[in-house]
């Protein structure tokens, strides 16, 4: 029949019904896609998700180094004690605990537990800042050329440690020896120094020992740090990956205590492999200079040790450990307060750096970052 009786034809129906569905589906599809004002309006972690900007990686990189170095000196002050403790019978320093509460009542807090933060913190800032600068660009441009992920991370934390060398060992070599002198002429612990201040350290050592002195045990920090630091990051990475797979927040993030964990596993773990790397380190920074008969001790603020071991290498000061004191008297002396610190020290900087991040990431979306806009 004609269209005139009331009944339609069946193409004009079917064309209809077409338009009506191809309308529904334009209406469903918009409803799942957020409008360019919703988008800016979530957070980024939940709208899309990238890498941060190298000036985010560096703020928060030497924001949470130098926090947690900050935090755990006390701590650190312990472990160097402990290994770098004259050898006798018995030791002036039983254990962590023993150690840490025999400083703080001889010696207090400021000039006892936190000696040598000075230094400490004049090496934190700047070099934390260029290390996780340098591990994140290393990281990207290897993953980009195609390197596995876990050979990616154990070269950034690796090079970066190596760049960030430079900047953290003089400032090393002086918190250590201000560590082991405690206060000024300590009569609590033979350090084999007699420094006033940090200062008159830097002084002592430039005028008698030369600037080259400030690098003293450079290759036995290294050998320490650039192992510690590549599997410090290949741990945590990996386990990041897992956490955030085992979670499986909407956010794609990790919960605090998790975030947490990682960190304190990957630093705990990194730290009681390389103790033995650690203790040459600081025997090699702080053993005075090899003593000759018309040695003096006055004019250099140095107390001369005559019976002390005087280690001409890292593999030497190795051997004769092992050989005199065994594995865990010798080569893993201070493992407590080394695995302690290197835990709670990588989980708060690792907490405070991925919290900068969100909260830099966060204000730059919202356009309250001063540095960028979105």
């Amino acid at each position: 029949m004609s269209s005139e009786g009331g009944i339609s034809s069946p193409t004009a129906t079917a064309s209809t019904a077409t338009a009506a569905a191809a309308a529904s589906m334009s209406q469903l599809q918009s409803s799942f896609n957020p409008s360019p004002a919703l988008k800016r309006a979530l957070p980024p972690t939940v709208a899309e998700e990238h890498e941060p900007p190298y000036l985010d990686v560096l703020l928060a990189g030497g924001m949470g180094g130098t926090i947690a170095d900050f935090i755990m000196h006390s701590v650190d002050t312990v472990k160097t004690r402990l290994q770098g403790q004259p050898t006798a019978n018995p030791p002036k320093y039983n254990n962590m605990f023993h150690a840490y509460s025999t400083i703080l009542r001889e010696e207090g807090v400021s000039r006892g537990l936190y000696s040598g933060l000075a230094p400490a913190m004049t090496g934190s800032l700047p070099g934390t800042t260029l290390y996780f600068g340098t591990y994140e660009y290393t990281k990207r441009t290897l993953t980009a050329a195609g390197c596995p992920d876990t050979l990616a991370h154990l070269a950034g934390g690796s090079i970066g440690d190596f760049f960030a060398s430079f900047i953290y060992v003089p400032s090393e070599v002086l918190k250590t020896r201000m560590q082991l002198q405690g206060r000024y002429n300590n009569p609590s612990f033979i350090s084999g120094y007699n420094y006033k201040n940090t200062w008159h350290a830097l002084q002592m050592i430039v005028k008698y020992d030369g600037v080259a002195a400030l690098y003293q045990g450079y290759r036995a920090t290294l050998v320490r740090d650039v192992p510690f630091s590549a599997l410090q990051f290949a741990f945590y990475e990996k386990f990041k990956v897992e956490a955030r797979k085992w979670e499986a927040r909407p956010d794609g993030q990790m919960s605090l205590h998790i975030e947490t964990a990682c960190g304190a596993v990957a630093g705990g773990l990194a730290g009681f492999l390389t103790t033995p790397l650690d203790v040459m380190k600081t025997l090699l920074q702080t053993q005075v200079k090899k003593p000759t008969p018309s040695s003096t001790s006055i004019a250099t603020g140095t107390v001369a040790a005559s019976n002390q071991k005087y280690y001409v290498g890292i593999w030497d000061g190795l051997k004769w450990n092992l050989k005199h004191h065994g594995v865990i008297g010798g080569l893993f002396r201070g493992v407590g307060p080394r695995v302690f610190w290197t835990s709670l020290q990588s989980a708060i900087m690792f907490v405070f750096y991925e919290q900068a991040i969100h909260l830099q990431e966060n204000m730059r979306h919202f356009g309250h970052y001063p540095y960028a806009s979105s």
